[in-house]
């Protein structure tokens, strides 16, 4: 009996026979007059995904590496000039 090993996809390379396939069925799919219209806009699109995920990062990064400010030193409440004998004043 030979030694029971479990199948790992991650140890396995893709295998050149499905990457044919797949390009296969694209072409049939697709036709080849929309092949390079459909390849520059996977193209367009990782680029804006990358750009996109870059402004993402360097946001984040800016946020984390920024000092917080500290407020400044407030002034102590002002002592109210206004005595109990000017507020129970009525006019008459």
């Amino acid at each position: 009996m030979g030694s029971a090993q479990s199948y790992n996809p991650l140890e396995m390379p893709i295998h050149w026979f499905w990457i044919a396939a797949l390009l296969l069925v694209v072409l049939i799919v697709f036709g080849p007059g929309r092949l390079p219209e459909l390849g520059a806009g996977v193209g367009k699109a990782m680029r804006e995904f990358r750009k996109a995920t870059s402004e993402l990062t360097n946001e984040v990064k800016a946020t984390v590496e920024a000092k917080p400010e500290t407020p400044a030193p407030s002034a102590p409440p002002a002592a109210s000039t206004t005595t109990s004998s000017d507020t129970s004043k009525t006019t008459s």
